[in-house]
């Protein structure tokens, strides 16, 4: 079953985030209260926690969810599969997948100190179509 591992949340651009124990998704904004909220095509990041472990592996075993700055840590979904147009029901949320990846900005805090990072290829965003919240143990689910 995929699930929501963690939700997380920072104050600023370019730093980690940090997991809270449920968050409120709102339409045209994403998580409130997260740096990276607004009304974009990328409102909300979720990275799977299997693609953290990939650099976990690396040797950097000390990586917690929301390292990669992703406002949703899932497991049980391979999301850089998952089609541009792809509905999730997560929690209370309803969500579109709007891209898979992006460029990685300069002074990535996670590529510094392990050599490389995911997110730029397994991250996916998403915009929030019906808000709600979503707490750690949420199931995601695909729609139609």
């Amino acid at each position: 079953m995929a699930k929501v591992l963690a939700v997380n949340i920072s104050e600023k651009k370019g730093e980690p985030k940090q997991a809270i124990e449920k968050g409120y998704f709102e339409v045209n904004s994403g998580l409130q209260g997260d740096a990276h909220a607004g009304n974009w095509h990328r409102q909300v990041s979720l990275l799977g926690n299997e693609s953290i472990d990939k650099i976990r592996n690396l040797g950097f075993d000390q990586l917690e969810t929301g390292s990669f700055a992703e406002n949703i840590t899932t497991e049980g979904i391979v999301l850089f599969e998952l089609p541009v147009g792809t509905k999730l029901k997560v929690g209370e949320t309803l969500m579109e997948v709007t891209q898979i990846g992006k460029e990685c900005h300069k002074g990535c805090a996670i590529r510094e100190k392990t050599g490389d990072c995911v997110m730029p290829r397994e991250g996916i965003f998403t915009i929030v179509l019906t808000p709600g919240w979503i707490k750690a143990g949420d199931k995601i689910e695909m729609i139609g």
